[in-house]
């Protein structure tokens, strides 16, 4: 190790798909890094097939691969997440020296993320858990950065993290374009910021991911109504979504759909849409955020319905069986100008998005409580303007939002979103009506709706729902007549039924 020269900025375990991509990133942007997988033909291969690069070295041991590192040494690790991530910082550990920086790049979960900075910090090194969002693509090319970690980890990686982000214009919010091996785009806005303390850039970014789920479910019910109700072929759909990217849905998921519905089958001819089995898989991100929502008390229902869709798709067998067997006796109706189809399912989406986003940062908002973050949510959602999966020109308008009013409770609060559902909620409402009396399973619309319904509501039915409880619970209940905070319980099994205050 004495013939290592410390020369690299920064260096880079785990050589799969992603990892080799961010590692370019990094290189193209004038940084000497270093790389190490576990295999060295992995590592091998990687190099000669990047020779051009002057500033990326490939080490066979990790010894030699932590020697070449400038101190404090920087490691960031792209590898799976869970036991290959404790793998990996246990073997780093006692080659590392103070105040040096385990990066996890991967999909952790925020608590994992926690736990492993409290640990480390006991043996005197700074961990960052960063949300990496935009795939292998977003990794290459320019992805969003969410990290979270001391300020002091920070301070350390920013230059790094800043510069290989993805970049937006300061003034439209839109991706700068033109990024390309060896040409990366260096101005604008970066997509990189520092989200908090410890587990919140993993936090962050699987909320992320979690409305992810929702957008993608959406946009697969608003293709579905056109399809069955509207009778159009994927061709013509995919016309009909390029037409809406040019518009209030501008996002990266309403562009790739488009390309999908117009692309035919190399093999069959077909449609591909029409060939690709629907049975869709899952990482875990979604649920994770479904379940954090649970625990916490915070209405999500429409990410829960993106994640409980995918999870009715996989029982594929038993959906085709029940196809034959239970009936349908639906009356359809349908709008008889296919314009006016068309222009309700993209309202519909459109109010169904602003709700899905709005459960998102309404989950993140009580998240930072319960952690003890403090969450910049205009920010969080510049940055996911460019290089994430759900990048779109509507989070402009929430950074915006946040602009306006930095506590603001919920976006549905804000005046942009409120004359938003004001003007589109007629398509909204009726195109729930339609997909239901034709028997359409719309979740993330529905849920979306319902969750707009019953946050607009002063009143609603649980009055009854708390006297059940405690009619058969004494669980009591809270008066409308008296202060909150105040409980009080009727005594169902006495003659007279005193209320007495508890």
């Amino acid at each position: 190790m004495s013939d290592i020269i410390e020369s690299s900025n920064i260096g880079l375990i785990g050589l799969a798909v992603m990892g080799q991509n961010l590692a370019l990133n990094i290189a193209d942007h004038g940084f000497q890094i270093s790389v190490y997988n576990r295999t060295f033909e992995k590592t091998s291969k990687f190099l000669e097939n990047n020779t051009k690069l002057e500033n990326l070295f490939g080490f066979s041991t990790l010894k030699d691969f932590v020697g070449s590192l400038q101190r404090p040494r920087k490691v960031i690790i792209m590898v799976q997440a869970g036991n290959a991530t404790d793998a990996v910082i246990d073997s780093l550990v006692p080659i590392l020296d103070r105040g040096d920086i385990i990066i996890d790049g991967g999909n952790a979960k925020w608590t994992d993320t926690i736990e492993r900075e409290k640990k480390l910090n006991q043996l005197n090194l700074l961990f960052v858990g960063s949300g990496v969002s935009g795939g292998e693509e977003g990794a290459r090319f320019g992805p969003s950065l969410m990290p979270g970690c001391s300020h002091e980890a920070w301070d350390a990686i920013k230059d790094i993290w800043l510069a290989i982000s993805a970049k937006v214009d300061p003034l439209t919010g839109k991706p700068i374009p033109g990024a390309n091996p060896g040409n990366p785009v260096t101005g604008g806005v970066p997509c990189a910021s520092y989200i908090g303390a410890n587990g919140a850039g993993h936090y962050v970014k699987m909320v992320h991911n979690g409305i992810e789920y929702g957008d993608m479910q959406m946009i697969c019910e608003a293709y579905h109504i056109l399809l069955e109700i509207g009778g159009m072929a994927p061709f013509e759909i995919g016309e009909i979504f390029e037409k809406w990217n040019q518009g209030i849905l501008d996002s990266f998921l309403v562009e790739i759909t488009a390309d999908i519905l117009k692309q035919n089958d190399p093999v069959t001819g077909k449609p591909f849409v029409d060939v690709v089995l629907d049975a869709a898989g899952q990482k875990g991100t979604g649920k994770w955020t479904s379940v954090n929502a649970l625990d916490m008390g915070v209405p999500t229902p429409t990410v829960a319905e993106a994640v409980f869709a995918r999870c009715l798709s996989a029982v594929k067998e038993e959906r085709v069986q029940a196809a034959t067997s239970i009936p349908c006796n639906q009356k359809p109706i349908s709008l008889e100008n296919p314009l006016e189809l068309i222009d309700a399912v993209r309202d519909a989406l459109y109010c169904s998005k602003i709700c899905s986003y709005a459960q998102g940062f309404q989950l993140m908002r009580e998240a930072q409580k319960e952690y003890n973050w403090t969450l910049n949510f205009g920010e969080i959602a510049r940055i996911w303007r460019g290089g994430c999966i759900i990048r779109a020109a509507f989070l402009q308008k929430i950074t915006e939002a946040y602009e306006r009013d930095s506590n603001l409770a919920n976006l549905l609060l804000d005046k942009y979103f409120v004359d938003c559902i004001e003007k589109y909620q007629s398509n909204w409402r009726k195109v729930v009506c339609l997909a239901a009396t034709n028997g359409i399973p719309i979740p993330t619309f529905s849920s979306a709706l319902s969750y707009f319904d019953g946050y607009r509501m002063a009143k609603l039915p649980q009055n009854l729902l708390q006297a059940q409880r405690d009619y058969f619970g004494a669980h009591s209940y809270e008066r409308i007549d008296s202060e909150r905070g105040k409980f009080y319980h009727l005594d169902w099994l006495h003659p007279n039924r005193p209320e007495l205050q508890v």
